[in-house]
């Protein structure tokens, strides 16, 4: 009973699968809507936050996870957390190396107070408002920061897409290691991957999404976009048919 309550789903391949395709999403749904379609950083930011607002108090009504409702609330905070920093550098100048200072700051003191309020940080207990409350907040810091982070590498790296993607995707394969077989601390883990995911997600998308001459493979941010949403459709409604079963 416990676990058919938690507000938030447990932490499986399905999870991950989800997350880096929302993550992907997040990237190309926000070059779309901002360039693509002519909308600007600014108006496509008012659009997506008042979407992400009622998809979030959808989900607080909720007394228990539902696939559908959760996964559309982190697809649209993957494009919100992505327009907050690109606004921050693209139209009030914020240097990147400020942006991941500022988040990676503002995302420790929401683990502080949440710890202090909560006594705990698990995954598994997140049963109540106050908790849902500081977990999206978290999230919508990983990716605020994951784009920040993702961004500043492509900068200052000289990588191509496919290098970046390699690195991040060798870098939460150390973490998966550490948890697994070195006792690395779950939150900690969690965590991490959760960031990291972010311009790893970033990086398959921009390969994929990007003109060949840019090094992508020319598939457009409809193509791209569509395809992922195409297969986190698919899931949510396999977690939802199993979900059912299990209740």
């Amino acid at each position: 009973m416990e676990k058919i309550l938690n507000r938030v789903p447990e932490v499986t391949i399905y999870f991950w699968m989800i997350k880096v395709m929302a993550t992907t999403v997040g990237e190309t749904g926000a070059d779309f809507l901002a360039f693509t379609m002519n909308l600007g950083l600014d108006i496509t930011s008012y659009i997506m936050g008042g979407l992400l607002l009622i998809a979030l108090l959808n989900q607080f009504r909720l007394k228990c996870y539902v696939p559908l409702s959760y996964w559309l609330v982190v697809v649209l905070i993957s494009i919100v957390g992505t327009l907050i920093t690109d606004r921050l550098v693209d139209n009030f100048g914020v240097s990147l190396v400020t942006t991941n200072i500022v988040f990676i700051l503002g995302l420790l003191a929401v683990f502080v107070f949440w710890y202090f309020s909560e006594k705990t940080l698990a995954m598994h207990s997140i049963n109540t408002v106050k908790r849902e409350l500081f977990y999206w907040v978290a999230i919508l810091f990983t990716f605020a920061l994951g784009t920040s982070t993702g961004d500043y590498l492509a900068e200052t790296s000289g990588l191509d897409y496919a290098q970046s993607a390699l690195v991040f995707g060798s870098t939460i394969a150390i973490i998966t290691i550490g948890y697994y077989y070195f006792k690395m601390n779950a939150v900690l883990a969690f965590w991490s991957a959760y960031i990291l995911t972010r311009p790893f997600g970033a990086s398959i998308g921009d390969l994929l999404s990007q003109p060949t001459k840019n090094g992508g493979f020319g598939y457009g941010t409809i193509g791209t976009s569509m395809l992922f949403i195409s297969i986190i459709i698919s899931l949510v409604i396999y977690l939802s048919f199993k979900q059912k079963k299990r209740i």
